[in-house]
């Protein structure tokens, strides 16, 4: 039999009050990224003529979608990327080789995502003007 789970005083219990805290703290989050992230500014900044050209650009509701889909995901990415190494930073900023391995990682998945919308972007603007 295992032993019962202690819960996390930080953790809340629900609610409608806890929809509203935690959107205070994706605020304070954003607010973060923004202060302290200058590829999280960038791509925000790209975002935020990407997603009005998704709407010109894609040519069915999927295809809009998808632009939009890959914009987003590029932010998220980012936005997980930003926090793994803040924590990273936090534990130690010595060079430890696994730290840095898990900036490494965190790094190389936002390449992907960034790839990835390239790619998308890519596909839809050659078939909208060259095909």
């Amino acid at each position: 039999m295992l032993p019962p789970r202690s819960e996390s005083p930080y953790k809340s219990l629900g609610g409608i009050r806890r929809i509203f805290k935690a959107a205070g703290y994706s605020v304070l989050g954003f607010k973060a990224a923004w202060r302290f992230e200058a590829a999280f500014r960038q791509e925000l900044a790209l975002a935020v003529l990407m997603i009005p050209a998704a709407f010109f650009l894609g040519r069915s509701l999927v295809e809009t979608l998808l632009l939009l889909a890959v914009v987003i995901a590029v932010l998220v990415v980012e936005l997980l990327n930003s926090a793994l190494e803040a924590l990273a930073d936090a534990i130690s900023l010595d060079t430890h080789p696994l730290l840095g391995r898990a900036k490494d990682i965190g790094s190389a998945a936002v390449m992907l995502t960034l790839l990835f919308a390239g790619a998308v972007w890519a596909s839809v603007l050659i078939s909208r003007f060259w095909v």
